[in-house]
């Protein structure tokens, strides 16, 4: 096949590409680096929340802020990506160069996440969090530079690969790319938080981040090495200078000229961009007036990208208190991100080949921008839902004590039943290796309890913010034991699980899962974190041992206690009681799935129909500046979400979701009174009647040999202002 010619500078390109089935073979190469991109991007963003929570330790307002200053800063660099590109290295440089950035990001945080690195006392806790906070953060920037950077590089060299010929063979890669994007990040929300869940470590076994980040980490390198092995096939355009960069120096020195020339000795003009007519070109000033006409209709898009980026931070933090038992099917909180990407693939067809078909067979006029205003409810309905999922989320969850305050709960460990009097409350009778049916409020401090008959009072001291069982030995006149209890829901949808001893032996206790160690006689084992499902605990002294088995939940926290009389055999399900000190996650994910469908449903008419309008919207030589500004919404956006979540301090999360529901009606509002005073126009018949009058233009230069002086002359008196003909006038 003959090189291609570059149609701008008339030079050849340096690629040379077979076509196979009317198609050039390197789209082949730049697809693959798509979906291997996106994979490694989407798999590596879904687990991010929860490494922030779980591995750096962070609260979730801290994790929710550094998350979208993350996104944020992806929906940034692209601007610079195409200056870079369109002006100083070319596409294929630029995504060359950037994708190694991006590699050695992802590298970054796969190594920021190995806990094993710092961790000298092998506890499974990093000894020195500093070092991974500042690898991870710089791998987080590294990685926002590269795929930012290259996001609008690479469609546009996909399609610089096609000649004037190949219409129908572009339109079918710009729908492969679409899927590629959906399909990589499809799989990799469903396969990352696989990975995130496994444990791995030398000396400890932990939570895998490290995996759930290597994984996205060496699909980042294959897709770099597939983008290179087709260097010698692509097209590569030469760089012919960055509109956006003229965009902004002509509107720069229209607000300059005007500033100037601000006294009413000068005539005023019809519109402020006018004001560059002295350096500019007509067409061009007459392009940035349609173009600032879209942006500022985008002026209240951001809110909409406020909520919907929250799916990823706010959303799947609220999954880690769900459960995720599907059946056949567990669901990693992490994994219902999932549910978006299957939305998408599902709702653009239908929307495109029913719903909007229907609306306009039933005579209504639904254009783009009231697409994007239903759009925008949508995601506002979302966040109610979400709201009212979190408010059930509420109700299940315990009542901890506040920092003047502290909980007992009761626990008889003894044969018989006793009789406990506290301060406040009746008498309670506490029958053989039972515990109460619920903590005890008291104000920190010490008080009195009484037990037994004759009754004896022994004074008990209660820690400030605690939790706290009190175990009552068999023998009444024995020092008592206090255990200190979880004030929080187990992390992750764990169970947090740990073992009292009542027998006078010491007894190992041991699972898959986790070994308690040898537990003295009257004393209490640490916590461990055990999985949701079937667990089997092994009970031994000495050379006896018994098998104790029960299922857990999502986010439970119990403590199993070894009745006096165990005797060891094959079972001793009746010899130990569970004592359930938090109760596990009863409120559903699939709950979640009417606030997905909404959120997803407001995307497909916001997002897809924005994109659409404004491409239909712009000048044919300025599709990318617009594309910029789209990417600039979504970056503000996800600033706004750092505003809310930092400074208002809600301290009910349902609250802050119908606030930011509020927010998006409000601007809901807004937008639909903008819309309504918006006039569609076609760029393209405005861009025809300038270069007709130019046309015309020079035909009256080759008869009035004179004209170009006089021209001149008027182009630099300030006081004598070109009115162009009115009847080729377009409303801006």
């Amino acid at each position: 096949m003959a090189d291609k010619e570059d149609p701008k500078n008339g030079k050849m390109g340096k690629g040379k590409s077979k076509v196979v089935c009317g198609y050039p073979l390197s789209i082949f190469f730049i697809v693959v680096n798509e979906f291997c991109e996106r994979f490694s991007y989407y798999g590596m963003r879904a687990v991010l929340v929860l490494y922030f929570k779980y591995f750096l330790r962070w609260d979730d307002d801290l994790a929710t802020s550094i998350y979208h200053t993350f996104v944020a800063l992806c929906y940034l660099t692209p601007i610079l990506g195409a200056i870079v590109a369109d002006s100083w290295l070319g596409k294929f440089k630029t995504i060359i160069y950037l994708s190694i950035v991006y590699a050695v990001g992802q590298v970054a945080m796969a190594v920021s996440a190995i806990h094993d690195i710092t961790d000298s006392d092998r506890d499974g806790t990093p000894d020195s969090m500093t070092f991974h906070i500042v690898l991870s953060m710089v791998g987080l920037f590294l990685i926002a530079l590269g795929t930012g950077g290259i996001k609008p590089c690479v469609a546009a060299f996909g399609g610089d690969q096609f000649g004037e010929h190949q219409d129908r063979q572009r339109r079918t890669f710009f729908s492969v790319f679409y899927l590629c994007i959906n399909g990589g990040s499809l799989l990799s929300t469903i396969i990352t938080p696989v990975l995130r869940a496994q444990e791995c470590g030398i000396y400890s076994k932990q939570k895998c981040y490290s995996l759930a980040f290597g994984v996205p980490a060496a699909l980042m390198v294959v897709a770099l090495v597939v983008f290179i092995i087709g260097s010698g096939m692509y097209y590569k355009a030469e760089p012919q200078g960055n509109i956006m960069l003229d965009v902004c120096k002509c509107i720069g020195f229209a607000i300059k000229n005007r500033y100037r020339h601000r006294s009413k000795q000068y005539p005023k003009r019809q519109h402020w961009m006018d004001w560059a007519e002295e350096k500019y070109d007509k067409l061009l000033i007459a392009q940035i007036k349609m173009v600032l006409k879209v942006l500022f209709l985008y002026i209240p898009l951001p809110m909409f990208w406020t909520l919907f980026d929250q799916k990823g931070s706010r959303w799947t933090l609220q999954a880690t208190t769900m459960d995720g038992n599907f059946g056949a099917l567990v669901i990693q909180p992490d994994q219902m991100q999932t549910v978006n990407p299957i939305l998408i693939l599902t709702l653009v067809p239908i929307m495109d080949s029913l719903i909007y078909p229907l609306i306009k067979k039933c005579g209504l006029n639904f254009t783009p921008l009231k697409r994007m205003t239903v759009g925008m409810l949508l995601a506002a309905i979302a966040f109610v839902c979400a709201a009212l999922v979190q408010i059930q989320i509420d109700k299940t969850l315990p009542t901890f004590p506040s920092t003047s305050q502290s909980q007992l709960k009761l626990l008889n460990m003894g044969s018989n039943s006793v009789t406990v009097k506290l301060p406040g409350n009746d008498a309670l009778i506490l029958p053989a290796a039972q515990a109460s049916n619920d903590y005890y409020m008291f104000q920190a401090g010490q008080i009195d309890i009484s037990f037994g008959n004759p009754e004896m009072t022994k004074p008990v001291t209660l820690g400030s913010g605690q939790r706290q069982t009190l175990l009552i030995p068999s023998t009444l006149s024995d020092e008592l034991q206090m255990t200190n209890d979880l004030t929080s829901k187990p992390q992750e949808g764990n169970n947090a699980i740990r073992f009292v001893n009542g027998m006078k032996t010491a007894v190992n206790v041991s699972t898959a899962a986790a070994d308690f160690g040898l537990i003295e006689p009257f004393y209490y084992s640490n916590y461990s974190q055990i999985k949701n499902g079937k667990a089997t605990f092994t009970l031994r002294s000495g050379s006896q041992s018994c098998e104790y088995s029960t299922n857990f939940g999502f986010g439970s926290s119990y403590t199993f206690f070894i009745h006096s009389t165990l005797v060891f055999g094959s079972n001793c399900q009746d010899s130990v009681t569970a004592v359930e000190d938090i109760k596990p996650n009863s409120v559903h994910m699939a709950l979640q799935i009417p606030q997905y469908f909404f959120i997803t449903a407001g995307e497909v008419m916001f997002s897809v129909t924005g994109l659409e309008f404004s491409y239909s919207q712009a000048p044919s030589n300025m599709k990318a500046v617009l594309q910029a500004g789209w990417l600039f919404t979504v970056a503000i956006g996800n600033f706004i979400v750092l505003i809310v979540a930092e400074l208002a301090k809600i301290p009910k999360q349902w609250a802050e979701y119908v606030l930011f529901a509020s927010l998006l009606v409000a601007v809901c509002v807004i937008f639909s009174i903008m819309a309504y005073f918006y006039t569609y126009i076609d760029p393209t018949e405005i861009e025809a009647q300038f270069k007709k009058k130019i046309n015309e233009d020079d035909e009256d230069d080759k008869s009035k040999p004179g004209k170009a002086e006089v021209e001149m002359v008027k182009r630099d008196s300030i006081k004598c202002h070109d009115e162009y003909d009115k009847a080729t006038q377009t409303k801006m």
